[in-house]
């Protein structure tokens, strides 16, 4: 028989091929020759990339015998997941192989910020002997905030405490617990804003996190103090810190990422007090050759017909076809379950129920943890990760199955408490010929609500009007609401309401409405699909 074919489309580390094993005719193509890469696909069973070439829909229609396509590095930008999942196209990343790199970064540009080595560089590099223009400070007891304590966050927590500083963090999602683990304080993020001499941002961007350090949060910080983001670009309002930083307002900034890269026109790149780099947080040998060596590896798995760790997607692997329909309903259940979650998490059950038990369902564990991650951590979260997340944080997570399904055939609920000691849950099921996700229960809550992209839940006294308050409330705001169920357990008793709105509702929307029918519990949930 012939060896299955592994297509390479950039120059990879020698200890990639070294990985895939003699199981595998290897080839090589360049992936940026257009007419090159589509022919090379045609007999490709596997293809390995980076971040210049691009496989999209045209890219995979051309490869019929196309298995998985692995990219050596964290960004997906360039790979049309859709595209791939409807073909039955597994993608994989490396999401762990540049945290290294990455952390080793933001360290260099805390310490460049401190002691002006671009400036000094460049300064006698022209022979400009200048010591005192470029007096420093130490980073000896100092504060070093950390925004964001998830896998990067913490190697530079470790990292930085060498120096003899004092590290505090700003972390919804992390218990006290691992903070105290990482030898950390956790503090809102208007203290660490206030008392950090450096800050440094290690969030995902999201729309909750796009521009979360504005004008409103520079205007918190020392007037010496730094700021760094080597994340996400957008993590920092541009606008907003070039104005921080040409008033005065910080001392600095460290910044490795932008919105628009290159960021040629960008005013910052003018300004003596910042340093930049051009998106170099993966850009190591080490961190590249960890990429191709763990995709290596995936694409071994996914060629065996094995669940591959990191696939980002949900196609192909070893998972019964009876149970595969189940693992986007119960990412989404991971991220209403998240979204109710009013502190850090600290367990978390998913109980599986009905004719699903007599399958191999593990992977809706790893669904619901994927679920739960999704919006809460910078980092890009894949099966492998997930599990390594949660023990992070320390969430005791367990599955439970039962073949009593008493009202659906398979039901599947995420129950769980906070660090307060609060319970709640979400239950989650699959009806009718078509497979529709729906969401039947919350806190044992009884409904039937068809999954989308905008849920409010509201829990509230039940009494007369209370809909027509709500109801005026977000059509004045110009809020569609698509669909809504109300449940309750007792009448005069607290009622719950779930709506399905056809847009994000602005925060002071949901202030006004939140205080006008006085809710124990208001969330706006937006679910995130691949």
């Amino acid at each position: 028989m012939s060896k299955p074919v592994v297509l390479i489309a950039e120059e990879l580390s020698p200890a990639t091929v070294d990985a895939l094993g003699p199981d595998f005719e290897v080839r090589s193509v360049d992936g940026t020759d257009r007419p090159a890469l589509l022919s090379a696909l045609a007999d490709a069973n596997a293809v390995l990339i980076r971040s210049a070439t691009k496989i999209d829909e045209e890219a995979i229609a051309a490869a019929p015998k196309l298995q998985v396509v692995a990219r050596a590095g964290v960004g997906l930008d360039n790979v049309d997941i859709k595209a791939a999942t409807t073909a039955g196209v597994m993608v994989v990343n490396a999401p762990t192989s540049n945290i290294i790199s990455a952390a080793e970064l933001t360290v260099g540009h805390i310490l460049s910020l401190a002691r002006h080595i671009p400036a000094a560089h460049n300064a006698l590099a022209k022979g400009q002997w200048k010591r005192s223009a470029y007096t420093g400070v130490e980073l000896f007891e100092k504060t070093v905030g950390i925004i964001g304590l998830g896998r990067i966050g913490a190697l530079i927590a470790a990292r930085l405490q060498a120096f003899g500083v004092e590290v505090i963090a700003y972390d919804p999602y992390i218990t006290a617990a691992r903070a105290q683990q990482l030898g950390v304080q956790t503090v809102s993020l208007d203290e660490l804003l206030e008392r950090s001499d450096f800050v440094t941002i290690h969030m995902p961007k999201t729309p909750e996190t796009t521009g979360m350090i504005g004008t409103e949060q520079l205007a918190k910080m020392k007037p010496t103090s730094f700021v760094v983001n080597v994340a996400r670009g957008g993590l920092i309002d541009e606008a907003a810190l070039f104005t921080a930083l040409s008033t005065g307002v910080i001392a600095g900034a460290g910044l490795d990422v932008f919105v628009t890269e290159p960021p040629l026109e960008s005013p910052l790149l003018s300004l003596p007090n910042v340093v930049v780099t051009p998106h170099l947080g993966a850009s190591t040998d080490d961190a590249q050759e960890k990429a191709g060596v763990s995709v290596a590896k995936s694409v071994r798995l996914a060629l065996a017909g094995e669940l591959v760790p990191d696939a980002v997607n949900v196609a192909g692997g070893v998972i019964d076809p009876y149970v595969r329909p189940g693992i986007p309903l119960v990412e989404k259940l991971g991220q209403l379950f998240s979204g109710l979650a009013h502190g850090p998490i600290t367990s978390l059950d998913v109980e599986v129920r009905g004719e699903l038990v007599d399958y191999d369902v593990s992977v809706l564990k790893l669904a619901a943890l994927k679920g739960v991650f999704t919006n809460v951590v910078s980092e890009t979260v894949s099966y492998v990760n997930a599990p390594l997340l949660a023990e992070q944080r320390g969430i005791a997570v367990r599955l439970i199955t039962d073949g009593e399904s008493p009202a659906y055939r398979n039901v599947i609920t995420l129950r769980g408490s906070v660090s307060d000691g609060t319970q709640f849950s979400v239950s989650g099921t699959l009806t009718g010929p078509k497979q529709i996700e729906k969401l039947v229960g919350i806190d044992g809550y009884e409904i039937e609500v068809p999954i989308a992209k905008h849920h409010i839940v509201m829990r509230y006294a039940d009494r007369p009007g209370i809909v027509a308050v709500y109801g005026s409330e977000f059509g004045e705001a110009g809020i569609n609401i698509a669909g809504m169920q109300i449940a309750r357990n007792e009448a005069g008793g607290q009622a719950l309401s779930v709506l399905t709105v056809d847009s994000p509702v602005p925060a002071e929307v949901i202030d006004r409405v939140r205080a006008a029918i006085d809710a124990k519990v208001f969330v706006e949930i937006d679910i995130t699909e691949e």
